[in-house]
Protein backbone atom coordinates (compact mmCIF):
# COMPACT_ATOMS: atom_id res chain seq x y z
CA UNK A 1 0.00 0.00 0.00
CA UNK A 2 1.45 3.34 -1.01
CA UNK A 3 1.65 5.97 1.71
CA UNK A 4 1.27 9.54 0.54
CA UNK A 5 3.66 12.30 1.55
CA UNK A 6 0.86 14.03 3.46
CA UNK A 7 0.18 10.86 5.48
CA UNK A 8 3.86 10.52 6.34
CA UNK A 9 4.06 14.13 7.46
CA UNK A 10 0.96 13.70 9.61
CA UNK A 11 2.36 10.53 11.16
CA UNK A 12 5.70 12.26 11.88
CA UNK A 13 3.95 15.21 13.51
CA UNK A 14 1.89 12.90 15.73
CA UNK A 15 5.02 10.97 16.67
CA UNK A 16 6.77 14.17 17.68
CA UNK A 17 3.83 15.12 19.88
CA UNK A 18 3.38 11.79 21.69
CA UNK A 19 6.94 10.45 21.53
CA UNK A 20 8.50 8.75 24.54
CA UNK A 21 11.51 9.99 26.51
CA UNK A 22 13.58 12.95 25.37
CA UNK A 23 12.52 13.17 21.68
CA UNK A 24 9.95 15.97 22.18
CA UNK A 25 12.51 17.94 24.19
CA UNK A 26 15.10 17.61 21.42
CA UNK A 27 12.60 18.72 18.80
CA UNK A 28 11.62 21.68 20.98
CA UNK A 29 15.25 22.70 21.46
CA UNK A 30 15.93 22.51 17.75
CA UNK A 31 12.94 24.67 17.06
CA UNK A 32 14.08 27.22 19.59
CA UNK A 33 17.57 27.49 18.06
CA UNK A 34 16.67 27.28 14.35
CA UNK A 35 13.09 27.95 13.36
CA UNK A 36 11.29 29.81 10.61
CA UNK A 37 10.06 33.31 11.27
CA UNK A 38 12.01 33.84 14.46
CA UNK A 39 12.55 37.35 15.81
CA UNK A 40 15.47 38.12 18.12
CA UNK A 41 15.85 40.99 20.55
CA UNK A 42 18.83 43.32 20.31
CA UNK A 43 20.77 41.51 23.08
CA UNK A 44 20.73 38.17 21.27
CA UNK A 45 21.59 39.83 17.97
CA UNK A 46 24.51 41.62 19.63
CA UNK A 47 25.73 38.42 21.22
CA UNK A 48 25.49 36.40 17.99
CA UNK A 49 27.17 39.20 16.04
CA UNK A 50 30.03 39.27 18.54
CA UNK A 51 30.40 35.49 18.21
CA UNK A 52 30.63 35.85 14.43
CA UNK A 53 33.40 38.44 14.76
CA UNK A 54 35.26 36.30 17.29
CA UNK A 55 35.13 33.29 14.97
CA UNK A 56 36.46 35.41 12.10
CA UNK A 57 39.33 36.85 14.18
CA UNK A 58 40.20 33.42 15.54
CA UNK A 59 40.32 31.98 12.03
CA UNK A 60 42.47 34.88 10.83
CA UNK A 61 44.86 34.47 13.78
CA UNK A 62 45.19 30.72 13.27
CA UNK A 63 45.78 31.14 9.53
CA UNK A 64 48.52 33.70 10.19
CA UNK A 65 50.15 31.45 12.81
CA UNK A 66 50.02 28.41 10.53
CA UNK A 67 52.73 29.85 8.29
CA UNK A 68 50.74 29.64 5.08
CA UNK A 69 52.62 32.74 3.87
CA UNK A 70 55.51 34.86 5.17
CA UNK A 71 54.52 36.97 8.15
CA UNK A 72 55.30 40.16 6.23
CA UNK A 73 52.85 39.23 3.49
CA UNK A 74 50.11 37.85 5.74
CA UNK A 75 50.11 39.63 9.11
CA UNK A 76 47.84 38.59 11.92
CA UNK A 77 45.14 40.72 13.53
CA UNK A 78 47.53 41.95 16.23
CA UNK A 79 49.99 43.33 13.67
CA UNK A 80 47.20 44.99 11.70
CA UNK A 81 45.84 46.59 14.87
CA UNK A 82 49.31 47.94 15.68
CA UNK A 83 49.64 49.30 12.15
CA UNK A 84 46.24 50.96 12.46
CA UNK A 85 47.29 52.67 15.68
CA UNK A 86 50.55 53.84 14.07
CA UNK A 87 48.70 55.23 11.05
CA UNK A 88 46.39 57.35 13.18
CA UNK A 89 49.00 58.37 15.75
CA UNK A 90 52.00 59.09 13.53
CA UNK A 91 50.98 59.33 9.87
CA UNK A 92 47.91 61.62 9.90
CA UNK A 93 45.66 58.83 8.68
CA UNK A 94 42.63 60.66 10.04
CA UNK A 95 42.98 63.22 7.23
CA UNK A 96 42.90 60.40 4.67
CA UNK A 97 39.82 58.90 6.29
CA UNK A 98 37.99 62.22 6.32
CA UNK A 99 38.88 62.83 2.66
CA UNK A 100 37.43 59.44 1.70
CA UNK A 101 34.27 59.99 3.76
CA UNK A 102 33.79 63.38 2.11
CA UNK A 103 34.05 61.84 -1.37
CA UNK A 104 31.60 59.11 -0.50
CA UNK A 105 29.12 61.55 1.03
CA UNK A 106 29.26 64.01 -1.88
CA UNK A 107 29.09 61.37 -4.62
CA UNK A 108 26.31 59.39 -2.98
CA UNK A 109 24.33 62.54 -2.23
CA UNK A 110 24.53 63.47 -5.92
CA UNK A 111 23.54 59.93 -6.90
CA UNK A 112 20.43 60.07 -4.69
CA UNK A 113 19.53 63.55 -5.98
CA UNK A 114 19.61 62.21 -9.56
CA UNK A 115 18.25 58.71 -9.06
CA UNK A 116 15.36 59.46 -6.71
CA UNK A 117 13.29 61.62 -9.11
CA UNK A 118 14.03 59.20 -11.94
CA UNK A 119 13.08 56.17 -9.86
CA UNK A 120 9.89 57.84 -8.63
CA UNK A 121 8.74 58.79 -12.11
CA UNK A 122 9.77 55.50 -13.71
CA UNK A 123 7.99 53.46 -11.07
CA UNK A 124 4.84 55.58 -11.17
CA UNK A 125 4.39 56.15 -14.91
CA UNK A 126 4.74 53.37 -17.48
CA UNK A 127 5.61 55.67 -20.38
CA UNK A 128 8.55 57.25 -18.53
CA UNK A 129 9.70 53.77 -17.54
CA UNK A 130 9.51 52.60 -21.15
CA UNK A 131 11.55 55.63 -22.21
CA UNK A 132 14.32 55.47 -19.58
CA UNK A 133 14.57 51.87 -18.38
CA UNK A 134 16.30 50.48 -21.49
CA UNK A 135 18.85 53.30 -21.37
CA UNK A 136 19.61 53.08 -17.64
CA UNK A 137 19.46 49.30 -17.75
CA UNK A 138 22.21 49.28 -20.35
CA UNK A 139 24.36 51.86 -18.55
CA UNK A 140 24.38 49.89 -15.30
CA UNK A 141 26.29 47.07 -17.01
CA UNK A 142 29.13 49.39 -18.00
CA UNK A 143 32.15 48.98 -15.67
CA UNK A 144 32.77 52.26 -13.87
CA UNK A 145 36.61 51.88 -13.93
CA UNK A 146 36.45 51.95 -17.74
CA UNK A 147 35.54 55.64 -17.48
CA UNK A 148 38.76 56.55 -15.63
CA UNK A 149 40.74 57.64 -18.76
CA UNK A 150 37.85 59.80 -19.96
CA UNK A 151 37.26 61.32 -16.53
CA UNK A 152 40.96 62.16 -16.19
CA UNK A 153 40.93 63.93 -19.56
CA UNK A 154 37.65 65.72 -18.90
CA UNK A 155 37.97 66.59 -15.21
CA UNK A 156 41.69 66.42 -14.43
CA UNK A 157 43.32 64.76 -11.43
CA UNK A 158 41.48 66.54 -8.62
CA UNK A 159 38.53 65.40 -6.57
CA UNK A 160 36.10 65.89 -9.44
CA UNK A 161 37.07 62.76 -11.35
CA UNK A 162 37.01 60.63 -8.17
CA UNK A 163 33.53 61.85 -7.23
CA UNK A 164 32.34 61.35 -10.81
CA UNK A 165 33.64 57.76 -10.82
CA UNK A 166 31.85 57.00 -7.55
CA UNK A 167 28.70 58.58 -8.95
CA UNK A 168 28.80 56.50 -12.15
CA UNK A 169 29.32 53.31 -10.17
CA UNK A 170 26.08 53.80 -8.21
CA UNK A 171 23.56 56.08 -9.91
CA UNK A 172 22.24 53.73 -12.63
CA UNK A 173 21.71 50.80 -10.26
CA UNK A 174 20.14 53.12 -7.71
CA UNK A 175 17.61 54.57 -10.17
CA UNK A 176 16.47 51.11 -11.30
CA UNK A 177 16.14 49.85 -7.73
CA UNK A 178 14.25 52.93 -6.56
CA UNK A 179 11.85 52.45 -9.47
CA UNK A 180 11.26 48.88 -8.26
CA UNK A 181 10.48 50.24 -4.78
CA UNK A 182 7.99 52.68 -6.27
CA UNK A 183 6.15 49.85 -8.03
CA UNK A 184 5.43 48.22 -4.67
CA UNK A 185 2.71 50.80 -3.89
CA UNK A 186 -0.64 48.95 -3.89
CA UNK A 187 -2.84 49.97 -6.79
CA UNK A 188 -5.79 50.21 -4.39
CA UNK A 189 -4.08 53.09 -2.57
CA UNK A 190 -3.68 55.04 -5.79
CA UNK A 191 -7.25 54.32 -6.94
CA UNK A 192 -8.65 55.37 -3.57
CA UNK A 193 -6.71 58.65 -3.67
CA UNK A 194 -7.94 59.35 -7.19
CA UNK A 195 -11.52 58.55 -6.17
CA UNK A 196 -11.24 61.05 -3.33
CA UNK A 197 -10.30 63.74 -5.83
CA UNK A 198 -6.52 63.66 -5.71
CA UNK A 199 -4.75 65.02 -8.73
CA UNK A 200 -1.73 63.45 -10.38
CA UNK A 201 0.79 65.57 -8.51
CA UNK A 202 -1.00 65.13 -5.20
CA UNK A 203 -1.23 61.34 -5.55
CA UNK A 204 2.41 61.14 -6.60
CA UNK A 205 3.58 63.07 -3.54
CA UNK A 206 1.17 62.07 -0.78
CA UNK A 207 0.62 58.42 -1.72
CA UNK A 208 3.31 57.03 -4.01
CA UNK A 209 6.32 58.88 -2.63
CA UNK A 210 5.41 58.60 1.04
CA UNK A 211 4.49 54.93 0.81
CA UNK A 212 7.81 54.21 -0.93
CA UNK A 213 10.00 56.11 1.56
CA UNK A 214 10.89 53.08 3.73
CA UNK A 215 11.91 51.13 0.65
CA UNK A 216 13.91 54.09 -0.65
CA UNK A 217 15.88 54.37 2.58
CA UNK A 218 16.61 50.64 2.70
CA UNK A 219 17.72 50.65 -0.94
CA UNK A 220 20.03 53.60 -0.31
CA UNK A 221 21.53 51.74 2.64
CA UNK A 222 22.32 48.77 0.43
CA UNK A 223 23.69 50.83 -2.45
CA UNK A 224 25.96 52.84 -0.17
CA UNK A 225 27.91 49.61 0.34
CA UNK A 226 28.50 49.49 -3.42
CA UNK A 227 29.82 53.04 -3.32
CA UNK A 228 32.40 52.03 -0.70
CA UNK A 229 33.60 49.18 -2.93
CA UNK A 230 34.54 51.69 -5.63
CA UNK A 231 36.43 53.96 -3.24
CA UNK A 232 39.88 52.40 -3.59
CA UNK A 233 39.54 52.30 -7.38
CA UNK A 234 38.67 55.99 -7.40
CA UNK A 235 41.62 56.89 -5.16
CA UNK A 236 44.44 54.86 -6.69
CA UNK A 237 44.83 57.18 -9.69
CA UNK A 238 46.57 60.53 -9.13
CA UNK A 239 45.44 60.77 -5.51
CA UNK A 240 47.42 62.42 -2.74
CA UNK A 241 45.00 61.70 0.09
CA UNK A 242 42.33 59.17 0.99
CA UNK A 243 42.37 55.60 2.20
CA UNK A 244 43.07 54.27 -1.29
CA UNK A 245 46.04 56.61 -1.71
CA UNK A 246 47.48 55.43 1.62
CA UNK A 247 47.13 51.81 0.51
CA UNK A 248 48.94 52.52 -2.75
CA UNK A 249 51.78 54.20 -0.85
CA UNK A 250 52.00 51.16 1.42
CA UNK A 251 52.13 48.85 -1.61
CA UNK A 252 55.33 50.50 -2.84
CA UNK A 253 57.12 49.53 0.38
CA UNK A 254 55.36 46.15 0.81
CA UNK A 255 53.66 47.29 4.02
CA UNK A 256 50.93 44.68 3.89
CA UNK A 257 49.88 45.45 7.45
CA UNK A 258 49.08 49.04 6.42
CA UNK A 259 47.12 47.81 3.40
CA UNK A 260 45.08 45.45 5.56
CA UNK A 261 44.59 48.26 8.09
CA UNK A 262 43.10 50.34 5.28
CA UNK A 263 40.77 47.46 4.34
CA UNK A 264 39.69 47.12 7.97
CA UNK A 265 39.06 50.87 8.15
CA UNK A 266 36.81 50.77 5.08
CA UNK A 267 34.90 47.85 6.56
CA UNK A 268 34.39 49.62 9.89
CA UNK A 269 33.30 52.84 8.20
CA UNK A 270 30.84 50.91 6.04
CA UNK A 271 29.50 49.17 9.13
CA UNK A 272 29.08 52.54 10.90
CA UNK A 273 27.17 54.04 7.96
CA UNK A 274 25.00 50.93 7.73
CA UNK A 275 24.17 51.23 11.44
CA UNK A 276 23.32 54.91 10.93
CA UNK A 277 20.87 54.06 8.14
CA UNK A 278 19.28 51.36 10.32
CA UNK A 279 18.83 53.85 13.17
CA UNK A 280 17.24 56.35 10.79
CA UNK A 281 14.92 53.63 9.51
CA UNK A 282 13.79 52.73 13.03
CA UNK A 283 13.42 56.39 13.98
CA UNK A 284 11.47 57.52 10.91
CA UNK A 285 9.34 54.39 10.49
CA UNK A 286 8.67 52.94 13.97
CA UNK A 287 5.40 51.43 12.78
CA UNK A 288 7.35 48.98 10.58
CA UNK A 289 9.22 47.34 13.47
CA UNK A 290 8.53 43.59 13.72
CA UNK A 291 7.39 43.86 17.33
CA UNK A 292 4.58 46.20 16.24
CA UNK A 293 3.07 43.51 14.00
CA UNK A 294 2.55 40.84 16.64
Amino acid sequence: MTVSLQDRLTHSARGAQVGVGEAPVAVSLRRRWLDFGQSLDWRRRLWLGACGWLLFLAGWYLAAQAGLAPARLFPGPGQVLTALHTLFAEQQFLGDVLASVRRIAVSFGLAVALALPLGLLMGAFARIDALLNPLLGAFRYLPAPAFIPLLLMWLGTGDSHKIALLLIGVVFFLAIMLADDTRQVPASFIETAKTLGGGRRSVLWTVVFRHSLPGYLDTCRQMLAVSWTYLVIAEIVAATDGIGAMMMRAKRFVHVDDIMAGIVTIGLLGLAFDALFRLLYRWWFPYLRPENHR
